[in-house]
């Protein structure tokens, strides 16, 4: 299996990527290459010194890089030798299996639309991310991609969190629910109301309306969404688990006795931490498109860029797009069949 990495994404580029990679070669049990795109020269002096299978880690200069503050569509026009556009190049071509960055998320999610194009019966492509819950994590999308959505692409996205919650996470029948103000069919906006109905009758594992405080209780494995209230739902929880910590961290400093306590409770505290901690989930894979894609947070650490490769090797292993396409082509089948029932009824 092939992985393009793209060493030029993330605030601690190229060495954080550069130093994964490394690692993901050194502890992958099956054959596992790894293509790091971008400054040659850069890369380079990161791997001097370093013991590494030249047949197994690889670099394709790629000599333009897309800036966090850079316009995505612009940029990808202007930048096409960029580490971003040479990694999806690489597997549109099928010379790779799948790619993964922590750079400009809206020039990943723009670039992978226009070269690798969507999974036929997929409208619009959703990101994913894990959530972690009092029991088993569960998965929320969209989470940025899709501001404004309509019901039958909230059915998509359920579909293919559905997908991913099997192949990926485990799960034998995935729990879905639709997040929205209130248990009840009726409750939520327009959006939620229809696209309720028509989970309803489909042949997902459909709990119903979740709530927001369902989501870290783990009332569903996949919590569907539009990417506007996903995106809100993700920074805030980004933001209460560094509130969390600064509190402790200040309730400690106030004495002796606290301290204590906190030092005792370090094993528990250090549990927890590794739970909410992103870096344990890699990145946020973006589904729909006809490819598979990983996008990191800007911050990523090794230990993040490191479960962000097993990831991608996890999806692309398990045929994730083609069991999402297989998916989608059984729900509009089914869909179908029930229309011209009810019209000959």
């Amino acid at each position: 299996m092939r992985i393009v990495l793209d060493a030029m994404g993330g605030d601690h580029a190229p060495e954080y990527p550069v130093t994964a990679a490394l690692a993901a070669i050194e502890e992958c049990e099956e054959p596992l290459e790894i293509v790091l795109t971008g400054d040659e020269r850069r890369i380079s002096q990161c791997l001097e010194g370093q013991p590494y299978a030249g047949d197994r880690l690889r670099i394709r200069h790629a000599p333009q890089v897309i800036e966090m503050h850079d316009a995505p569509s612009a940029a990808l026009r202007r930048k096409r030798d960029s580490s971003i556009a040479v990694g999806l190049e690489l597997q549109k071509s099928g010379r790779a299996d799948a790619f993964i960055s922590a750079g400009n998320t809206g020039a990943v999610m723009a670039g992978a639309l226009l070269t690798l194009g969507r999974i036929v019966g997929i409208s619009r492509p959703a990101i994913v991310t894990i959530f972690p819950t009092q029991g088993l994590p569960c998965l929320v999308l969209d989470v940025g991609a899709n501001a404004e959505c309509r019901p039958e692409h909230l059915v998509q996205f359920a579909i293919m969190g559905h997908i991913y919650a099997i192949d990926v996470l485990g799960r034998d029948r995935p729990r879905v629910g639709l997040l929205s103000i209130g248990e009840e069919p009726s409750k939520g906006n327009d959006l939620t109301v229809a696209t309720h109905q028509l989970l309803r009758v489909s042949d997902l594992n459909f709990i119903g309306n979740v709530e927001g405080r369902d989501v870290l209780r783990g009332a569903a494995d996949v919590v569907v969404c539009d990417g506007f209230v996903g995106n809100v739902l993700l920074k805030f929880g980004e933001s209460f688990i560094d509130f969390l910590a600064d509190s402790v961290r200040d309730e400690v400093s106030k004495s002796r006795l606290a301290g204590l306590g906190a030092l005792l409770m370090r094993p528990a505290f250090d549990s927890v931490r590794r739970k909410i901690d992103y870096a344990e989930y890699g990145g946020a894979p973006l589904l729909g498109v006809n490819g598979i894609v990983v996008i990191g947070h800007g911050g990523s650490s090794v230990k993040a860029f490191r479960n962000a490769i097993d990831v991608a090797k996890t999806a692309a292993a398990r045929k994730l797009n083609r069991h999402i396409e297989e998916a989608v082509s059984e729900f509009v089948a089914a869909t179908a069949t029930d229309e011209k029932l009810k019209e000959g009824a």
